[in-house]
């Protein structure tokens, strides 16, 4: 029977700045995450000139018992970080040209969609309180997989035979055979 994974409601705060390009007026980046936060639709959070922080959308953080070790590497990098997905909304950017995804703590699942390239990926750093809840998480749930080393075929590849070649693979001559030249002897 597959466990369900553990949720957490987590905000997303989007920062828009003035952007110093000509042809777009506005650069955003992802800047925070709010555990347990309430549903947000681009609600302002702060206001300092032509610079706004959004809570741009709260998505679940969902933890699976399958993938701790995923999150092991996200808590042992540098700065242990969320990853947070982002789609350019369809048609004309308007105030808020991006919808939120998807979060998680899950460094190969970040790996999956960065190989994509269709989406927009933003590295956040985890606040310390979301960082003892994953740790804690991954303590009670993780299994080291034992590794187990692959066994060879019953065939003997250490016997040799002058001019075969590989015995798995097949050769329509000597191997050692000087090549033909085209001029006459």
């Amino acid at each position: 029977m597959r466990q369900a994974p553990v949720s957490l409601p987590l905000g997303i705060v989007i920062r828009r700045t003035p952007s110093a390009s000509r042809w777009v007026p506005f650069s955003w980046k992802v800047v925070a995450v709010i555990p347990g936060a309430a549903q947000a639709d681009w609600q302002v959070l702060r206001q300092e000139g032509d610079v706004v922080e959004f809570h741009a959308a709260t998505v679940p953080l969902e933890l699976w018992h399958t993938d701790t070790e995923a999150y092991l590497a996200s808590l042992s990098a540098r700065v242990p970080s969320v990853g947070v997905v982002m789609r350019e909304q369809d048609g004309p950017s308007g105030e808020h040209p991006y919808d939120v995804l998807l979060a998680t703590v899950s460094a190969y699942e970040f790996q999956d969609y960065a190989d994509s390239g269709e989406e927009l990926l933003e590295l956040v750093p985890m606040p310390e309180g979301l960082v003892a809840f994953v740790r804690d998480f991954v303590e009670a749930h993780h299994e080291e997989e034992v590794f187990v080393k692959r066994r060879r075929d019953k065939k003997r590849m250490d016997l040799v035979e002058d001019g075969r070649g590989d015995a798995r693979i097949s050769q329509l001559s000597d191997v050692y055979r000087a090549p033909r030249s085209g001029r006459p002897h």
